[in-house]
């Protein structure tokens, strides 16, 4: 899958899908500086993704702050051909101050065995032959 750079950063589109309904992300950060994978609260109220008591909550911390974020099970999360089953995301506000859609962080990116080319700005599995 091809990554577009957008004000110097690398992005991709990601597709996650929650009891059955999928949904596409644009504009999402691939970020080996986050340990987990982050969406906002707002864009995964589309497919009934939202807090249930039972929720974990926990506070993130980053370079722009930190925030309380909860933990949700997803049926799958995909970057092109790279696919996690059962995966843990968290949500958030994600009020970063620039348009972002989501991050894919490094617990995604490890388990799928992602090997990340910024010569060709492509991302792949490590088997791929490309």
């Amino acid at each position: 899958m091809k990554i577009h750079l957008r004000d110097g950063l690398p992005y991709v589109t990601a597709v996650l899908t929650y009891q059955g309904k999928e949904l596409s992300f644009r504009h999402v950060l691939l970020d080996t500086g986050s340990g987990g994978a982050i969406f906002s609260t707002d864009n995964v109220l589309v497919v009934g993704l939202t807090y249930a008591p039972d929720d974990v909550v926990h506070r993130i911390r980053g370079v722009g702050g930190s925030e309380f974020v909860f933990s949700k099970r997803v049926d799958t999360l995909a970057v092109g051909d790279l696919i996690v089953n059962d995966f843990q995301i968290e949500v958030g506000a994600m009020d970063y101050g620039f348009d972002i859609d989501g991050i894919i962080g490094m617990d995604f990116l490890v388990q799928v065995g992602a090997v990340i080319d910024l010569a060709k700005l492509e991302i792949r599995a490590a088997t791929s032959s490309k």
